[in-house]
């Protein structure tokens, strides 16, 4: 992996954090001043070094804690929102952005609709249990199950 790399990669992160979304490699080149193939590359490097996950055209679809597809994580921050890839990630939108947050999800298992506060890197409702049913070990063997 390349500086290069990592630097778009950053640009990439910056992007979701402002837009809400994840971009197009061809919106990234325009913004980062490249063109697509480079942005593309990168990608491509950053997806084999498992620091972002591709989908099979090669849009992202993953930049942990972020995803580039809607899910039943969703994080509210004042007027920005963005899709988390898993229970786990949506608690880290917060704890990355440094933001107060409000995550908005279901139980697995009946569907009931779930809203947790987390204020000051606390969840409110506090008695919630979360089970992670995919040992973490075993998270790459299958990421976008996962």
């Amino acid at each position: 992996m390349e500086a290069r790399d990592l630097e778009l990669r950053n640009l990439t992160y910056r992007y979701i954090v402002d837009v809400g979304r994840a971009p197009t490699a061809a919106g990234l080149a325009a913004h980062a001043g490249t063109d697509e193939p480079e942005v593309t590359g990168a990608w491509r490097r950053l997806h084999e070094a498992h620091a972002l996950v591709l989908d099979d055209r090669g849009a992202i679809r993953m930049l942990n804690p972020f995803s580039a597809v809607p899910t039943t994580f969703r994080v509210i921050a004042g007027e920005r929102s963005w899709f988390a890839n898993c229970g786990w990630d949506a608690f880290g939108i917060g704890a990355a952005l440094g933001l107060d947050t409000v995550i908005e999800t279901e139980c697995a298992d009946c569907h009931e609709p779930i809203r947790i506060r987390v204020e000051d890197r606390q969840p409110d409702p506090s008695e919630l249990i979360w089970h992670v049913l995919v040992p973490a070990r075993a998270w790459w063997q299958d990421i976008g199950f996962t």
